[in-house]
């Protein structure tokens, strides 16, 4: 107490004290409190009073440091997360707590504009407890927080219910009731003087937000905006580094898919280089793509591979190919015309490869190309080979017995055996006087003859060709003397010259002589078909019946008499029967029964009983007009044939 009345000092030591403690305000006061009843005189008190007031000033600043240094601590904080993390949910969230943690209220939350819809929507909340409040949207302008984000500008306001300045909504208002919340403040995040959403903090009572509170809120808005552009920045990166990922893999794949391509060019290239034939370079473009492949002509013949099925034939795809000047899907199968320039060489059929990407698409349709080079070289190394062949096949019909070994050993030079058995056909024009016709006829012969060993050429008025026994369509097959192979000729000649063909086939031979004689009885078949009136058809002497005797050369009477009554020979032969005999009888009495049972010394049952055999045997029509003419020559034949 005498301290006091002397002096300061124990007072001036309390405060040190209080300071150093971090007590509260109000402790500061208790010294000039206490000074005062214990008597302390006037110069003391006032010293003391200074002294308080001082200490008062220490004590709010020192509390303003530890605020401030409570602020940047969290801001340095969040500066971490935002370097630390990558999850823009987990900074945005962190940053909300935290202003809600330095501003001391009850809840913080964030909104974000939502460009689709044209308002803003709840992104992040802490110590919400309404859904209603959670799910609010605000439209510009609306509330505090549209205000906000109109503006640019933080608004702070002790009781948003009375206050006037804001845009009260029904919904809004709902809300924030539902909440419990009074004082709001809001601030505005920031971004190149563009407004990207706002962060607010929000008591449940009046309040009124200082001025470094919403400096403070400020700069954690500020912190979260750069959040968000880091977030966008990275979703952009990572956006582009995909679609530099997409785009070197589309560029490697499209690499990989042109040196495929190139390469299958050049191994394709090579194969006709070294004198491939079409089979070879279609077994290495199966290979190359994976399927089956067929190469067919201009006919749609099969050069190598199989044929389609009847009826199912790629001829609209081949055209609508050749139109496009690309190949095209048909069915499960791709079809690629092979072209020389408008002329159309063949078709390349591809099965097996539904699902064709680009790179196989243009590999095939290079193979058509490779294809077309091939096969216009075939064509023409054919031609330059049937020219020559040509003159042999001239100087072979014309003087034939004048060098048989001689014309033999020319044929064997040019690969042409003439001493195997061939089939000489004979091929006319609609108007055998017509050049043009014929020239267009010879060329169609040699494409008809491309790929096989026969020899074709322009003779007289016609167009002849030697073909092997075994090609040529189904001479292999022909028991009809070349009928079957003639009316082949004639119905692809015409499809290559684009007018009917008329084809006689002479019988098969070997030997000029021989081959020279067939050739007359082809001339001699080709035009007996034009006098009866069966133009643009093929046929053999032999399938012209009794005139196949007459035109045939040395006139075959034995092979007409088995081909017409084989079946009736064979049978009594076979069984005693005497049908021929009745047959014989029955034409011999002008088809009367009556007469003919007369004839035969037998019962008319017995007759007609015979007579139902034969035509089982020979077939209905057998007692028709032109059948019936055949029968009896052929009966009349042979009886002056002898038994």
């Amino acid at each position: 107490m005498n301290d006091l009345h002397t002096s300061s000092a124990p007072a001036l030591r309390r405060l040190l004290d209080l300071l150093v403690s971090g007590a509260a305000t109000e402790d500061f006061a208790d010294v000039l409190a206490d000074a005062r009843r214990q008597g302390a005189p006037a110069p003391v008190l006032s010293e003391i009073d200074d002294a308080t007031w001082q200490a008062l000033r220490v004590h709010r600043t020192m509390r303003q440091h530890r605020r401030r240094e409570a602020e940047l601590t969290a801001l340095f904080d969040t500066a971490g997360d935002l370097a630390a993390s990558r999850d823009l949910d987990a900074v945005l969230q962190a940053i909300v707590r935290r202003a809600r943690m330095l501003l001391g209220t009850d809840t913080a939350y964030l909104t974000l504009p939502d460009e689709a819809a044209g308002d803003t929507y709840m992104r992040v909340t802490d110590g919400s407890v309404s859904v209603l409040f959670q799910t609010l949207r605000l439209s510009l302008g609306d509330g505090l927080g549209g205000l906000v984000a109109q503006t640019a500008r933080p608004y702070a306001t002790p009781d948003y219910r009375t206050d006037g300045r804001f845009h009260h909504t029904g919904t809004i208002d709902a809300g924030v009731l539902d909440e419990g919340l009074v004082a709001i403040i809001g601030v505005p995040l920031l971004l190149g003087g563009r407004v990207i959403g706002v962060l607010f903090a929000a008591d449940r009572s009046p309040r009124a937000f200082s001025p470094d509170e919403v400096a403070l809120l400020c700069t954690l808005a500020a912190h979260a905006a750069i959040a968000l552009d880091t977030a966008k920045s990275l979703a952009d990166t990572r956006a582009a580094l995909a679609e530099l990922n997409s785009a070197n893999e589309l560029i490697r794949a499209h690499s990989a898919a042109v040196q495929r391509a190139a390469q299958g060019h050049d191994r394709l290239t090579d194969l006709v280089l070294r004198g491939a034939e079409v089979p070879d370079v279609a077994a290495a473009l199966a290979t190359l793509l994976g399927g089956e492949i067929a190469v067919l002509d201009a006919e749609g013949e099969p050069l190598a591979g199989r044929a389609a099925a009847p009826g199912t034939g790629p001829a609209e795809a081949t055209a609508a190919s050749r139109a496009e000047g690309r190949s095209v899907r048909h069915g499960a199968a791709w079809v690629c015309a092979v072209l020389a320039g408008q002329e159309q060489l063949g078709t390349l059929v591809l099965r097996g490869r539904p699902d064709l990407d680009d790179a196989d698409r243009r590999l095939f349709e290079r193979a058509g190309v490779v294809t077309a080079l091939l096969l216009l070289l075939r064509r023409s190394v054919a031609e330059t080979e049937n020219r020559v062949r040509g003159e042999l096949l001239a100087d072979l019909l014309t003087a034939a017995d004048r060098d048989p070994a001689g014309l033999t050993a020319r044929g064997r030079r040019l690969g042409v055996d003439l001493g195997r058995p061939h089939l000489v056909l004979v091929a006319e024009p609609g108007d055998p006087q017509d050049a043009a016709a014929r020239s267009r006829l010879a060329g169609a012969a040699g494409r008809y003859l491309f790929g096989s060993r026969g020899i074709g050429a322009e003779h007289g008025e016609a167009v002849v060709l030697l073909v092997p026994a075994g090609e040529g369509g189904a001479a292999e097959r022909d028991a009809t003397g070349g009928s079957e192979a003639a009316q082949h000729a004639a119905e692809r000649l015409a499809r290559l010259a684009g007018f009917p063909v008329t084809v006689g086939a002479g019988r098969p031979a070997a030997g000029p002589v021989a081959l020279a004689a067939a050739y007359g009885e082809g001339l001699r078949c080709v035009r007996a078909l034009r006098v009866l009136g069966r133009s643009g058809e093929g046929a053999s002497a032999r399938a012209l019946g009794f005139l196949g005797v007459l035109l045939g050369d040395g006139h075959d009477v034995a092979g007409f008499v088995r081909a017409t009554l084989g079946p009736l020979l064979e049978y009594d032969a076979r069984r005693g029967t005497e049908l021929v005999r009745t047959l014989r009888a029955y034409f011999d009495c002008g088809g009367s029964l009556t007469r003919a049972k007369d004839e035969l010394h037998v019962h008319v049952n017995t007759v007609v009983q015979r007579l139902d055999r034969v035509e089982v045997l020979l077939g209905g029509d057998w007692n028709g007009p032109e059948r019936s003419l055949e029968l009896q020559l052929a009966l009349r034949l042979q009886r002056l044939s002898g038994p």
